[in-house]
């Protein structure tokens, strides 16, 4: 490789590297344009697990629910997001059909209130490209008609377009206003632990 002279490197740059140093500097803005745009997940409600656990003084009450749709938008330069996650309320089920008849009559009342919704607002911690994240999502839980700020700390997975991620979190449902199902022989917790492990694709949003 030659070594330039003094003389040479006093001289002003050529068009040619300064050419490079333009496009250098234009490939910078557009890669942190798109780093910053709106990113979007749409869950898919077939490869989505929702299970619950209600402890008891005689035996802990497992079931499930299923999601209906799934759609989060995130800003990663903001932290601002928006989207809905709605769950199916009337599909709870637990293997027993007087237990279920009765939280869904008396407790939950699905006919009446047939979905779930966390509504996120922002999302607090780096996402990063490729790997494992962790991040907490803030918004809105709606539950039994009331809305209730909540908070769902996430571990995610990206690998290429699919992500997927692992929650566990607690509702305090009789602080919520619903009504525990204790009897005078059998005595539950007034809280219901939840797992879910959610799977679904990215995309960045369309250009506005």
């Amino acid at each position: 490789m030659p070594i330039l002279t003094s003389q040479q490197l006093r001289k002003p740059p050529c068009r040619l590297c300064a050419g490079i140093v333009f496009l250098f500097l234009v490939a910078l803005l557009v890669s942190t344009r798109v780093s910053a745009q709106e990113t979007v997940v749409t869950l898919d409600p077939a490869e989505t697990r929702i299970e619950y656990t209600l402890a008891a003084t005689l035996h802990a009450v497992h079931g499930t629910f299923r999601l209906k749709s799934g759609v989060v938008r995130f800003d990663p330069a903001t932290g601002k997001a928006g989207g809905a996650i709605v769950v199916d309320a009337t599909s709870g089920n637990s293997g027993n059909d007087g237990r279920d008849s009765k939280m869904h009559r008396e407790i939950l009342e699905s006919p009446k209130y047939p979905e779930i919704v966390f509504t996120p607002a922002r999302v607090k911690g780096v996402v990063n490209a490729q790997g494992t994240s962790q991040m907490e999502v803030s918004g809105i839980f709606r539950l039994h008609g009331q809305d209730h700020e909540f908070a769902l700390p996430l571990s995610i997975q990206i690998a290429g377009s699919q992500v997927t991620a692992t929650v566990h979190f607690a509702v305090p449902y009789q602080k919520w206003g619903l009504k525990n199902p204790s009897t005078f022989i059998l005595r539950v917790k007034d809280t219901v632990e939840i797992d879910v492990e959610v799977a679904g694709h990215l995309a960045a949003a369309p250009a506005k």
